[in-house]
């Protein structure tokens, strides 16, 4: 029996678990409600801790991107305009892919680093490196 034929013996007598490989990370959606002209995201800080990053850089990148106003309370993120949450969402993602997943594992175990004037996203993972865009 050649190596090929023992591999696919064993991956037939792998439990199906084991074949089917999960993402243990998702990203959280926007949960919230307009509030006159605002947008109130009530699950921010939930958000953050999840991306694992700090809250005020999250904000930085959403008001760059959104192009709006926006205030942090002990509870919500207030966003100076209506924003519908589907909006947020892909902005929230387009971060995602910037800042917190690795581009050569795709893991979220990543760290922002600065080494002089520049930002680095370091992988915990697998120990890649590289230069990320600074938020000004």
């Amino acid at each position: 029996m050649d190596y090929e034929e023992m591999l696919d013996i064993g991956h037939k007598k792998l439990p199906e678990k084991v074949m089917k490989r999960e993402e243990r990370f998702e990203i959280p959606l926007v949960k919230g409600h307009f509030q006159g002209n605002k947008t109130v995201i009530s699950n921010f800080y939930q958000i953050a801790e999840k991306l694992n990053r700090k809250p005020e850089h999250i904000i930085k990148f959403l008001t760059r991107e959104l192009a709006t106003p926006a205030d942090l309370t002990k509870t919500a993120l207030i966003l100076g305009t209506k924003v519908p949450s589907s909006r947020i969402n892909e902005k929230i993602e387009k971060y995602v892919k910037e800042f917190v997943l690795c581009h050569e594992c795709k893991k979220p175990d990543t760290i922002l680093i600065k080494e002089g004037d520049f930002i680095f996203l370091k992988c915990l993972a697998c120990g890649a490196k590289r230069p990320v865009r600074k938020l000004k």
